[in-house]
């Protein structure tokens, strides 16, 4: 059966959403997501799904007993990520809410006469899988200082607070600009002073993908900076490994339940674009360069561990970590952990040219160890 058309719709968003669902997301209408946004596109929060978030994944333990923040505490953490300091500047609002969600934030709360400051998080660190992972599309937003809207084509948010958007282009565009570099600048657009800074003072990871190609980068990333994803493997059975679980997610059908709600708003050439997608289910699809940044990058332990842990602010710039520094963080870090059968850890040597973020992979390391 021939793809039903080459709009980014149909060959780029519509993959990329399957994916995801199959990594964990659940899938969010655009009909959905307004209602949970309060009906109001000047807002970008699921404030319902972080609020029951908070509630399950923060505690006070005290003598021996369990005991919940009280609703006024949960109602102040919201409070305290709807009111960043925009007026200090974009990337300063943005640095702000990164160290709310990484740091958590003390919270004054009184058991049993006594009161005390307790730690508020987020997000469950340590437990990706106490988290609720969402994907949406066509999330519009209102401009700043604007009546219209600009509209990002993919948004995953961890308990309701968007933290990924991704821009989908065909391949078939043509032009002097690949269809990568047309979704970079449109991410450059939306995060500019006319733009849509509301969502992306939240953001943590940008994604720019074109079914066969894809790039990365983080809040406020210049054009130059954008990169590319290259796995690396510690053996061939890690290797192997991978390579098969992507398969296996890229071919596992979604139940009908999901494929009613993603395909339910779509009406150009509904029952055909939906009849190409079933027939697809019937045959082994090949993975394309799109799926394997989404997967190295987006699955829910990865994302959760390149926002605390490989993301950083150098001299009011936003920052996160190429492959190269992510994978020879993760190899040194077992290295210095790990004892040999005579009780010494093993040094070693990471080499580097010149430019390729050397300082910044120790910070991150340093970080890490620390």
């Amino acid at each position: 059966m021939s793809t039903p058309s080459f709009l980014e719709d149909h060959i780029s968003q519509i993959p990329a959403i399957q994916l995801l669902i199959n990594m964990g997301y659940h899938y969010v209408s655009p009909e959905q997501a307004l209602e949970w946004r309060g009906d109001k596109k000047s807002h970008v929060l699921f404030e319902n799904v972080l609020k029951t978030q908070l509630k399950k994944i923060n505690s006070i333990q005290r003598k021996g007993k369990t005991y919940e923040f009280s609703d006024a505490n949960i109602n102040t953490a919201i409070l305290s990520l709807k009111d960043l300091p925009i007026n200090e500047g974009f990337l300063n609002a943005n640095a702000a809410f990164y160290d709310l969600i990484t740091l958590g934030k003390a919270m004054e709360q009184s058991i049993d006469g006594d009161k005390k400051s307790h730690t508020l998080q987020f997000i469950d660190w340590q437990n990706p899988e106490n988290n609720v992972f969402h994907v949406t599309e066509e999330y519009s937003v209102l401009r700043t200082g604007r009546t219209d809207t600009y509209r990002p084509d993919v948004v995953l948010l961890i308990n309701g607070i968007p933290t990924v958007i991704i821009e989908c282009k065909s391949p078939s565009l043509g032009g002097t600009k690949s269809p990568t570099e047309l979704a970079i600048e449109q991410h450059i657009r939306n995060f500019s002073k006319k733009g849509i800074r509301s969502l992306y003072i939240y953001s943590n990871l940008l994604l720019s993908i074109a079914t066969n190609d894809g790039s990365y980068a983080t809040t406020g990333t210049s054009k130059e900076f954008w990169a590319k994803w290259k796995e690396q493997f510690a053996s061939k059975d890690a290797e192997s490994n991978y390579w098969k679980e992507l398969k296996a997610l890229k071919n596992e059908p979604l139940n009908a339940t999901v494929k009613d709600d993603l395909f339910s708003e779509r009406t150009f050439g509904f029952n055909y674009v939906r009849r190409y997608f079933d027939g697809l289910e019937q045959e082994e699809r090949p993975l394309t360069k799109q799926d394997e940044l989404l997967y190295s990058l987006c699955r829910p332990e990865r994302i959760i561990d390149i926002i605390r842990n490989f993301t950083l602010y150098d001299e009011g710039i936003k920052k996160v970590a190429r492959y190269q520094q992510y994978f020879a963080v993760k190899d040194t870090l077992k290295r210095v952990t790990h004892f040999d059968n005579t009780g010494k850890r093993q040094g070693g040597v990471i080499w580097h040219t010149q430019g390729s973020g050397k300082s910044l992979t120790m910070v991150m390391l340093a970080q890490m160890i620390a």
